[in-house]
């Protein structure tokens, strides 16, 4: 799935079928789960995370690379700032203490920490920004965020990169997505596409200490710059068999933290006082509708009326409870998240969908659309039935249950839903060369919660194609709108915040018509901890950060400010 909810969703449903988890014994716990109830094998304090893994795992703690093991961004290596996606607050300064941009956007000036020791003893310098941007600028392979710049330190706490043309919008992804490696180390290193790094040096809080193809263990970092941090000497992260596996070691004590949908959770929590959670709904899940008939799209969606009756006629409200747990939030049809970017949404009417269906008002637009009611209720418009195919992934039975809630929904207002569960790989071949009408996916963390990351990868015309042809994971709707093109040009082409917000208010004027995404809820982000080894875990009235096991960067920043528990 091209959203980063795959993993935690896999959890989540596999754990669907457990009903009586609270009577369940830890089972098929492989590779040292007991690390955490042992204190970490040196008598320190320890914790133990599950993040998704199951079966053997691959040795790489490479940085640059698309498999590397999760904890290799955020609590080994770190990047200059973090980008907290729980909350809208300016970025942290972390191996940097500044950035000045020129008035043209094409150089930036940063200003790193001092102080700051790799965990070998060797100091970091601005040198070591220099020459991590100068290593992807001239390695195509690592420059998966489309970084055009060169760097240059022009003192040791000084590092200046020079972009080709305006690149204000790249600011994220420079200064928080992009670990930062030392010089002395990586300048040895013969090819960096394949370099596992088994013995990897940074600056995070923890190093590798230990692993095997079932866990690995990281030690805390005596050299780490932040006075006090980590106050946890170990973290062990596990591979399991399945995610019964988990749930069943989170209640038998041997998981710290995992993320996973849990059913009955408010039940589970009751029953054991040394769990908690936190709630950080981040993700749109939404409709994608193959929406543009000139590129090749075929069926009743490509009319924006349809895909206006279906948001109007759908009650998210009963969806909530029936695959949501209860856990979601409202969504807004700008695809900003209310809750945490409201700011941004330039018409307060748009702040919000509506919580229950409006069926009158859904089938007032398709009767004004042409589209009349057929013998057995389902509408029709010039011999063509308003019946439509929607696609999943077979085992995620949130989206099952969606799917079938809103075909029983939406034919009250006379469209047809005909739900299909499918293999992963055949689900994102289809969402990525529009073989589809309707397919369900989430839309949101990107590089900052600046609204322009969203609407750049998923509105934007340069980055689609004819139907048959790839639209890697970004505008798959194949949506097309020459207003949007250009508001989103303006918006690249300053920082200025108040101009920015000026050209979203005139995106999402055309997207709230047009629709070709359609929002349901923002999807609950549940993670799950053991209170009886740490403390200090985000809360759902605390995010100070985004809690999730699988979630880049933040990772090191709740592991450097968990506590041991008294």
């Amino acid at each position: 799935m091209s959203s980063t909810l795959s993993a935690s969703r896999r959890l989540g449903l596999a754990a669907a079928a457990m009903l009586s988890v609270a009577t369940l014994a830890l089972s098929g716990c492989a590779g040292g789960g007991g690390a955490s109830t042992q204190g970490g094998g040196s008598g320190g304090s320890s914790v133990t995370v599950f993040n998704g893994a199951t079966g053997t795992i691959s040795e790489n703690f490479n940085p640059f690379s698309s498999t590397a093991l999760q904890p290799t961004l955020g609590v080994i290596f770190e990047p200059l700032f973090w980008y907290n996606a729980a909350s809208d607050e300016p970025p942290t300064p972390l191996l940097a203490e500044s950035f000045e941009w020129n008035e043209d956007g094409t150089q930036l000036t940063i200003k790193t920490r001092e102080g700051v020791q790799w965990s070998d003893g060797e100091p970091f310098t601005a040198n070591d920004v220099a020459f991590t941007f100068n290593l992807v600028n001239k390695t195509p392979e690592l420059n998966t965020t489309g970084l055009s710049a060169t760097a240059e330190a022009t003192d040791d706490t000084t590092a200046v990169l020079t972009f080709k043309e305006n690149s204000f919008m790249q600011e994220p992804s420079v200064l928080g997505n992009r670990g930062i490696v030392p010089e002395h180390i990586w300048k040895d290193v013969t090819d960096p596409i394949t370099e596992v790094n088994s013995d990897p040096v940074g600056t995070g809080p923890f190093k590798v200490k230990d692993f095997t193809p079932q866990s690995y263990l990281l030690e805390k970092n005596d050299l780490y710059w932040e006075e006090g941090k980590p106050a946890i000497n170990e973290v062990r992260y596990i591979s399991l068999e399945s995610a019964d596996a988990a749930t069943g070691a989170l209640l038998a004590g041997e998981v710290d933290w995992m993320s996973s949908f849990l059913p009955g959770l408010e039940q589970i929590l009751a029953d054991n006082e040394n769990l908690s959670y936190v709630n950080t709904p981040a993700l749109t899940a939404s409709i994608f509708t193959c929406s543009n008939e000139e590129l090749g799209c075929e069926g009743p969606q490509t009319d924006p009326a349809v895909r206006q009756a279906i948001y109007q006629g759908i009650d998210r409200e009963q969806l909530n409870a029936l695959a949501g747990g209860g856990f979601a939030e409202t969504a807004s049809p700008t695809l900003v998240i209310p809750e945490r970017d409201a700011d941004w949404i330039a018409d307060p009417e748009n702040l919000e969908t509506p919580a229950n269906a409006n069926v009158e008002e859904a089938k007032q637009i398709l009767e004004d659309a042409g589209w009349v009611e057929g013998s057995d209720g389902i509408r029709e418009k010039d011999g063509e039935r308003l019946s439509l195919g929607i696609q999943t992934v077979t085992g995620y039975s949130d989206f099952i249950s969606l799917n079938d809630a809103m075909s029983q929904q939406l034919r009250e207002v006379g469209i047809e839903l005909n739900p299909t569960s499918i293999t992963y790989n055949e689900w994102i071949n289809n969402l990525n060369i529009g073989q589809y009408q309707l397919t369900l996916e989430s839309i949101g963390l990107q590089p900052s919660n600046n609204p322009y990351y969203s609407y750049e990868k998923w509105y934007n015309s340069a980055n689609t194609t004819p139907v048959g042809e790839s639209a890697l994971n970004n505008n798959t709707s194949r949506y097309s709108n020459p207003k949007v093109d250009a508001a989103l040009a303006a918006a690249r082409s300053t920082n200025d915040e108040a101009v920015q917000k000026e050209q979203y208010g005139i995106i999402q004027e055309e997207i709230v018509r047009d629709m070709p995404y359609i929002p349901i809820y923002v999807n609950s982000l549940l993670s799950e901890f053991s209170t009886e080894r740490a403390t200090g875990w985000p809360t759902n009235e605390d995010p100070y950060a985004l809690a999730a096991t699988w979630k880049a960067w933040d990772n090191g920043i709740v592991l450097k400010n968990i506590t041991p528990a008294e």
